[in-house]
């Protein structure tokens, strides 16, 4: 049944936006500074059922802050430093909704944490590997999630007014935790002992002043009179340790164009099939056409256009659709048409370039949507059949995958799909753990990426993959049909909860960073208790939430 929230009839959600339609945030660019401002409708809530008070926000607030940072990226290229603040007197911001949370289904506060958690990651990832610099002016009071999006940034700026704090209430107020990225941030990043942190995480108040740079929940604070001096001083000084250009033009990011079908999407490099039946949906990403750009001048002119660009753009508003608007679509088949030499003549003029802002902000975005592929909870499988393009970057989609079928055609070597390594397959595309799809593959061991490594180039057939280890199985044109049709099948009828934590847990196995131990270990947690009395139950905190009655919680330890 549908909660308050999300009402039977309530549209899908588009995650396409622009700065003309921003209705929560103020974007201003000046020179190498940019300034976001929190400014948040109440009555802008993106499902009804409750108002966005305090600037708390909700899943349409980090829409819009997620295109904003791609506006920075992409049409502002001489930007170095983002101050990220709030157009509010006194309060910086109070974090996601907790009405919104108390109206909405167990799926909805998943999917909500998980894109608000991509992107902060976001945050730092631009940070990491494009020279934007982030800088938290906490102008006011910052709890829960607004402490989370001042964590994602480099430096926390604390108006030390006597009132303002910086706090994590979920868990005392709310029996629930800080779900994106607060308590991994405030051990793994900021270094917070962990008996301080332990006091944070369990007090409602919070912590202000010169305690809050001594416990370094911030790493700095300022008077009221001496505040504004104090965020131009620390941004200019980010903005020194920043490797953006000091000239150049930016691009513009038109909207995604896409047809929209009762079973599927249509964009210009990317199709969606959905078949309801077997609970699928056929992901084909479509390899460049025509004349490409080989130089600098000619990747510029192409702007968004670019097809590396668009076909980023365009895959990662489809995973976005389809996890939170598809929700009983639980396999995604994933299939490469067209030509792998028009996928490895791109790739080399990525390569060539990547030293250019455009080319860096390209890769940038082709590493953060197959980042969100891989943390998405749906099974993946790879289809190599004939007139695949699993080239390259496009073959980084075979190793993202659970599973990869490669079709065997040894009689028949002018249809036989192949498929062709490149540096991008040796780390350049990183998952979130900061490791390569290969490298996780084979467990870091030499003597497989090695021998993968020295077949970089070469056009692979079924066998000479299978070989490699780069394909779960190869079976011939006999067989191929029934095999794909039994492992679809054999999916469907298990149940999604235990397939989220398998993959989860097989997909990144090995190697862990603050970014999995959010994904993973935390936002595990809290999907646990998202189901919990405690926190959702009649009684449950979330639920009784500013209604003046007291939570009722089972005492039991489980």
């Amino acid at each position: 049944m549908a909660s308050a929230a999300e009402p039977a009839s309530a549209p899908a959600v588009d995650y396409r936006t622009h700065p003309s339609q921003y209705r929560h945030w103020k974007l201003q660019v000046d020179g190498q500074l940019a300034t976001l401002a929190l400014d948040i409708a109440e009555d802008g809530g993106i499902r009804p059922g409750y108002k966005l008070k305090l600037n708390s926000y909700d899943l349409g607030v980090d829409i819009e802050l997620h295109d904003a940072l791609n506006r920075i990226r992409f049409e502002h290229p001489t930007v170095r430093t983002v101050v990220v603040t709030s157009a509010r007197d006194r309060v910086f911001c109070s974090g996601a909704n907790i009405f919104m949370l108390g109206v909405s289904s167990h799926a909805w506060k998943v999917n909500f944490c998980k894109f608000t958690n991509e992107t902060r990651n976001g945050i730092e990832d631009s940070s990491r590997h494009s020279g934007i610099k982030f800088l938290a002016a906490v102008n006011g009071a910052c709890a829960g999630g607004g402490y989370e999006l001042a964590l994602a940034c480099d430096e926390i700026l604390l108006v030390d007014d006597r009132s303002s704090a910086v706090s994590l209430p979920e868990v005392p107020l709310l029996g629930v935790l800080p779900g994106t990225g607060g308590l991994t941030r405030v051990t793994d990043k900021r270094h917070v002992r962990h008996d301080l942190a332990d006091i944070f995480c369990t007090s409602v108040e919070g912590v202000r002043g010169q305690r809050a740079v001594d416990w370094r929940l911030v790493d700095r604070i300022a008077k009221p009179a001496q505040f504004a001096a104090a965020v131009h001083d620390a941004a200019a000084r980010l903005a020194e340790g920043s490797t953006r250009p000091a000239k150049a033009r930016g691009i513009a990011l038109p909207r995604i164009e896409r047809e929209e079908t009762a079973d599927g999407l249509h964009y210009a490099h990317v199709r969606v099939d959905i078949d309801r039946a077997r609970r699928t949906a056929t992901l084909t990403l479509q390899a460049p056409t025509g004349p490409q750009p080989t130089d600098a001048l000619g990747i510029e002119a192409a702007g968004a256009a670019w097809w590396p660009l668009a076909l980023a753009r365009e895959l990662d508003d489809a995973i976005l659709h389809l996890r939170t608007n598809e929700l009983q679509i639980g396999t995604w088949l994933l299939k490469i048409a067209g030509d792998a030499q028009a996928v490895l003549a791109s790739d080399a003029t990525l390569l060539a370039h990547q030293d250019h802002w455009l080319a860096r902000e390209t890769l940038g975005a082709l590493r953060r949507t197959l980042a969100r592929l891989d943390v998405s909870s749906r099974s993946l499988f790879a289809l190599v059949e004939p007139g695949s393009a699993f080239a390259g970057s496009l073959a980084e989609l075979a190793f993202a995958a659970d599973r990869t079928y490669m079709l065997a055609l040894p009689d028949d070597a002018e249809r036989a799909p192949r498929l062709t390594l490149n540096e991008f397959n040796f780390g350049l595309l990183p998952m979130v753990n900061g490791q390569g799809r290969l490298q996780r593959r084979f467990y870091d061991e030499a003597s497989p990426l090695e021998a993968a490594r020295a077949a970089a180039g070469q056009a692979l057939d079924a066998d000479a993959a299978l070989a490699l280890g780069l394909v779960t199985a190869a079976p011939d044109d006999i067989d191929w049909d029934d095999e794909i049709r039994i492992a679809i099948e054999e999916r469907a009828a298990m149940s999604p909860d235990a397939l989220t934590g398998l993959e989860a847990n097989l997909r990144f196995a090995s190697q862990e960073n603050m970014a999995t131990r959010i994904f993973g270990r935390l936002t595990a947690w809290q999907n646990w208790i998202f189901n919990r009395p405690n926190a959702v139950g009649e009684k449950g905190a979330l639920k009784v939430y500013g209604t003046g009655e007291k939570a009722g919680f089972d005492l039991n330890r489980v």
